[in-house]
């Protein structure tokens, strides 16, 4: 399995960005795709995540209402659109995959079982 994040760069508060995790290696029919993030100094956090066969989400309670996550499974590829953006959502962001999570995606990050290589968010204020 390989996960390949992109879309991260440099935006100002109250701007958009939008990243990009594309999956390869298997099938995903049964499996979840998560984001997590890691700001420096802190530990890593869960932000969303999305499951492929259902389309069940769960947010993390400072991410919503401003981010969504989607999905296109014909290209097995997941979405976070970012609106809204604060300076304390600068962050290296990961997406995970959770191949077991059935319906129901899963927060916590020991669940994941691969992890993409990350995608730096800087916010300026």
């Amino acid at each position: 399995v390989q996960l390949q994040a992109s879309g991260g760069g440099l935006v100002q508060a109250g701007g958009s960005r939008r990243l990009s995790c594309a999956a390869s290696g298997r099938t995903f029919s049964g499996a979840a795709m998560g984001w997590f993030r890691q700001a420096p100094g802190k530990e890593r956090e869960f932000v969303t995540s999305i499951s492929w066969s259902s389309g069940n989400t769960n947010y993390a309670d400072s991410v919503k209402g401003r981010i969504t996550i989607s999905r296109d499974n014909a290209e097995n590829t997941v979405y976070l659109q970012m609106n809204g953006l604060k300076p304390e959502d600068t962050a290296v962001y990961y997406c995970a995959v959770d191949l077991q999570s059935g319906h129901y995606p899963d927060t916590r990050s020991w669940r994941y079982d691969y992890w993409g290589q990350g995608t730096q968010v800087t916010v300026s204020s």
